[in-house]
């Protein structure tokens, strides 16, 4: 080979390198990314649930998604950890290497979060907890919490009990047997709801436990736990059911059909629940719940409202209770279930 011939290979070789790293480049630079936008003046808000299990939970998302809009100034980057908390861990790396402005969680369960705390904070990102809190060793990891006093969920629940058969209540010696269907055990909703039921065993000599399981707030588990609790009970030695959320309450309601079971204001069995979704507040308004807490999953504005002060340098409250209430069907109308959002 000549020297013209080695020469003009090298040429044509440096000259396809060239045009490749060209070409590379241009798809590096055009590549998308969540914060990139065409107004670099938004805020930036990266907000990670646990998952979409619930009408609840879509609920909050909806919610969510609706106050940051882009109208507002706000870019929402949303993640779905499929139930796994080893996913939100995740994505709020995720969300510190793409350098959001604020991030929000709904925390799977209550412990867990100090180191990625601890990476949020020194990237300068505060940390808002919404719907669940978190028990972490320095408060100061996260800047507030919006959502749920979920102890005082658990007292609503109990005080209706008590309401329910405060006729019998006199008798101490009748057992007042209940099947406790927990949440997701861990979280700061099954912790604070499970904890006010044992308060109310603990002021109740006749209240008794004589089944328990978590069912993880879906149907599914429901459904398997209250169809174990009647084989290995029989329905004439259960009183309450009382359920975490809405979806283990249908999922109960549906084994209980399935046993040919009834259950309701005609039936000494009765249903307790919590999130109080317009289709548990019908089956309450109906008598077929007995009594309903809400959770009020509406949280968007609160956590709007937050960083709203936050991005003017003003101060914020740590904690911030959303407004809840209970019912029973004499408090419940068509009209107001119609009217709510959820």
């Amino acid at each position: 080979m000549t020297k013209k011939h080695i020469i003009t290979i090298l040429t044509f070789t440096l000259l396809l390198l060239l045009s490749i790293t060209t070409i590379s480049c241009s798809l590096s630079k055009s590549a998308p990314n969540d914060t990139d936008d065409e107004n670099p003046d938004l805020t930036v808000v990266g907000f990670s649930q646990p998952g979409a299990e619930s009408a609840w939970r879509v609920a909050l998302t909806d919610s969510v998604k609706e106050s940051f809009t882009e109208d507002k100034g706000y870019k929402l980057i949303y993640k779905d950890a499929q139930s796994k908390q080893d996913n939100q861990i995740r994505d709020i790396r995720t969300f510190i290497q793409q350098g959001v402005d604020y991030i929000v969680i709904s925390p799977i369960v209550e412990t867990g979060w100090d180191t990625v705390f601890s990476e949020a904070k020194a990237a300068g990102i505060p940390v808002i907890i919404c719907d669940r809190n978190v028990v972490v060793s320095n408060e100061s990891l996260y800047t507030a919490f919006v959502g749920s006093d979920f102890k005082a969920e658990g007292e609503s629940a109990v005080y209706l009990m008590e309401k329910l058969f405060e006729d019998s209540e006199p008798d101490s010696n009748k057992p007042l047997n209940i099947v406790h269907i927990q949440g997701t055990l861990g979280s700061s909703a099954q912790i604070g709801r499970s904890h006010a039921l044992e308060l109310g065993l603990g002021d109740h000599e006749n209240w008794k436990v004589v089944y328990e399981d978590c069912g993880e707030f879906t149907k599914a588990k429901g459904r398997e736990i209250m169809a174990m609790a009647i084989d290995e009970l029989g329905a004439e030695n259960i009183d309450v059911v009382y359920c975490e959320n809405d979806e283990e309450a249908f999922g109960a309601m549906a084994a209980l059909n399935e046993a040919g079971i009834s259950y309701g204001p005609d039936s000494g069995i009765k249903i307790v629940s919590f999130d109080a979704v317009n289709t548990a507040l019908i089956m309450c308004m109906n008598g077929q719940i007995s009594a309903e807490v809400e959770c009020n999953p509406l949280q968007g504005p609160y956590i709007y409202n937050l960083i709203s002060h936050l991005k003017n340098g003003e101060a914020v409250p740590k904690i911030t209770y959303v407004k809840e209430q209970y019912f029973t069907s004499e408090s419940l109308t068509a009209d107001f279930i119609e009217g709510r959002k959820y």
